[in-house]
């Protein structure tokens, strides 16, 4: 009988499976959502085009993910309405570099934060077998461990987007010099940018790659360059591209502006050095004040304190 209810288990998981199997292959009853229906248009350009229109991945994974996404929807549309800042995220987003839209970043933090209470509930369960602990507390401990999640993946995003923040202004200098050296030997403005673009392998070799690849759709580079300043918001690139702005409108030798930015990049970089430099040192001052000092004084009085003790 116990065989017989076993095999009875695993004949039906198989057949569940090829059940779940089936339905994920089946085509949809339901009307096509709008950006479904533009997809096909826009595939040539569009990484989430693509993602729309390819092919679904058999099994019930997908099956499962369509019963699911309406609730995650709601529970991503309620965090939102909390926390806010869209904008915000965008610009971090953008500043780190990373291709993950403000949306899957709020399902990613309702994860961390799911993990997150996972931990506060296995904290609390432990905590209750070795003393009583109020049902309230508890509710209030899972609850800072959700938050502690959610905050720790945009943390997680604050401090990519500042790391490169910093290889970016680290880069500058030395590609304001490189477009320097190609201005002067005759290039265009342009041409720099996509010499520059190929060359290198930096970070800021890329966003200028896509500068070059927005003006060969068409687009204007001092607009281009302009946009591309306004979502980094690094102060040093913006204060160069609105000199490389007024330089084109004006006419102005583009070679001499380049320079001049390139030093004054170099300048910001040195200050910044011995700024990081000051806070360091001070900082380095806790240790001897608080530590070494005082054992070194311990060390030098405790023996004639013992000798006193003694008599001699």
């Amino acid at each position: 009988m116990t065989q017989l209810v076993a095999w009875a288990v695993v004949a039906g998981i198989g057949l569940g499976f090829g059940l779940w199997c089936l339905a994920s292959v089946m085509p949809r009853m339901s009307r096509p959502r709008l950006a479904r229906r533009v997809a096909p248009y826009v595939v040539d350009i569009s990484p989430q085009a693509r993602e729309l229109l390819a092919p679904a991945t058999p099994g019930p994974l997908p099956v499962l993910g369509m019963l699911v996404e309406p609730l995650v929807s709601r529970a991503r549309a309620a965090l939102e309405s909390t926390l806010g800042g869209s904008e915000i995220l965008a610009r971090r987003l953008r500043q780190s570099g990373s291709l993950t839209t403000v949306e899957a970043l709020r399902s990613q933090q309702l994860l961390w934060g799911l993990g997150g209470a996972v931990v506060g509930i296995a904290v609390a369960i432990t905590a209750a077998q070795t003393q009583p602990v109020a049902p309230p507390i508890q509710v209030v401990v899972v609850a800072l461990f959700f938050a502690a999640g959610v905050f720790g993946r945009d943390q997680l995003l604050q401090r990519a987007a500042r790391k490169r923040l910093e290889r970016l202004s680290s880069e500058l200098p030395v590609v304001l010099e490189f477009l320097t050296l190609s201005l002067s030997a005759g290039e265009g403005i342009l041409d720099a940018l996509r010499r520059i673009s190929k060359v290198s392998a930096g970070e800021l070799s890329r966003e200028l790659a896509g500068v070059v690849a927005s003006v060969n759709t068409g687009l204007p580079l001092a607009d281009t360059l302009t946009s591309v300043a306004s979502d980094l918001e690094l102060p040093a690139f913006s204060r160069c591209v609105e000199q490389l702005v007024g330089a084109l409108e004006r006419g102005t030798p583009l070679a001499e502006v380049l320079r001049a930015q390139a030093q004054d990049s170099r300048d910001a970089a040195k200050r910044d050095l011995l700024e990081s430099a000051g806070k360091k040192e001070i900082a380095m001052l806790f240790p001897l004040v608080f530590l070494i000092l005082p054992v070194t004084i311990l060390f030098a009085i405790y023996p004639g304190i013992f000798v006193l003790q003694l008599g001699f």
